[in-house]
């Protein structure tokens, strides 16, 4: 998602069009490109294209390769598993420290237009807008965890969980459930009910784990 307020630098341009690139899978796992052809690509100089890279190898989206330009890092199956197991401890201990936090409903604002509009955009079977509002929910869950260490490797890890989905996300059932269980964390979060928030949530980071692991194995997706 593109930074609002204050204009962009040239290189936070940059680094917000080439992971949108890579999301949509036009810089596709695997292949190779020269900062010469991206800085064209992007009509800009090779500068901010090199910074850019800098800030995207330290996400584990890109490598950087010496006289060589940049590598789009595969994930696999494997690596999957591993990153919503992360991903699933982080939202946990943000979920009971949400809870614990005695926010009020006007605390938990963004939290309930995020689902609000899951609703809206499964309503109207508007995939790609539903993805985004999840996105938005899982960030503002974090946030709401107050610990800004845990939140920048949430940024990284939910990076390439974006990156699967992307490639999965007409493979899937419609997120019923998965809305549903937005709505029953929202309102554990906002009644102080940490045990309950905890189980919720690693019920449905499991449940999407799986759900993953098996559209990657049933399509024959090695690496995304």
């Amino acid at each position: 998602m593109q930074p609002s307020g204050k204009q962009l630098s040239t290189t936070q341009r940059a680094v917000h069009l080439l992971r949108e690139m890579i999301f949509r899978g036009d810089l596709a796992a695997g292949s190779d490109h020269l900062e010469s052809e991206l800085a064209v690509r992007l009509e800009m100089s090779r500068t901010p294209i090199r910074e850019a890279a800098l800030t995207l190898e330290s996400q584990g989206l890109l490598e950087l390769r010496p006289r060589k330009g940049v590598r789009i890092l595969p994930v696999s199956p494997d690596d999957m598993e591993e990153i919503y197991d992360v991903l699933t401890e982080l939202e946990c201990l943000a979920a009971r420290r949400a809870a614990e936090a005695n926010y009020s409903r006007h605390d938990l604002k963004a939290l309930a237009a995020a689902i609000e509009n899951m609703e809206h955009a499964l309503e109207i079977k508007d995939l790609e807008n539903w993805a985004k509002s999840d996105d938005l929910f899982h960030r503002e869950l974090v946030r709401l965890g107050q610990n800004s260490r845990a939140f920048s490797v949430f940024e990284m890890m939910n990076d390439q969980v974006r990156r699967a989905r992307s490639v999965t996300l007409f493979m899937r059932p419609l997120p019923v459930q998965s809305n549903e269980d937005h709505r029953q964390l929202y309102e554990a979060i906002a009644k102080g009910d940490a045990t309950r928030a905890v189980e919720i949530h690693r019920d449905h980071r499991q449940n999407a784990k799986h759900m993953m692991l098996d559209l990657l194995s049933k399509h024959r997706l090695n690496s995304v």
